[in-house]
């Protein structure tokens, strides 16, 4: 099964809002189990936040959600969205100007324990191919 696209599009949309001098926000699906932010702030089950690198500390968007710190009403908090639960990223500014996702990309799709898991070959008589590691020392 293919890898959704949808961390690869919020990763990209949001750089190029930033090199655009624009503000990244990001809708989320407030009713999400896993959604760790302040739904008090929440309408009509839309979390919006604003998510530039000046109103986060340590934001982090990766295949399985989005991490940082937020201020919300003076006070930090640290978020955590599940990639399942993002909505849509979009310029404050001109919200014509991002993405919105089909709400039924993950629907079916499980995750892999481990990368090195994927089998993404459609002939199983050929042996697995190995690849390089990289070693950092």
């Amino acid at each position: 099964m293919l890898t959704p696209k949808r961390p690869y599009f919020v990763r990209a949309m949001h750089e190029w809002l930033t090199d655009n001098g624009f503000t990244p926000y990001l809708m989320t699906d407030a009713t999400h189990p896993e959604l760790l932010a302040p739904t008090e702030y929440a309408q009509d089950g839309k979390l919006v936040l604003a998510i530039s690198y000046q109103a986060t500390n340590n934001l982090l968007i990766d295949n399985d959600g989005l991490s940082f710190q937020g201020r919300f009403g003076g006070v930090s908090k640290d978020i955590w969205i599940p990639m399942q639960a993002v909505v849509g990223i979009y310029a404050k500014e001109d919200p014509s100007e991002g993405f919105f996702f089909d709400p039924s990309e993950y629907d079916g799709y499980t995750p892999p324990d481990d990368p090195d898991d994927i089998d993404d070959s459609d002939d199983d008589d050929e042996p697995p191919k190995k690849s390089g590691h990289l070693k950092f020392v």
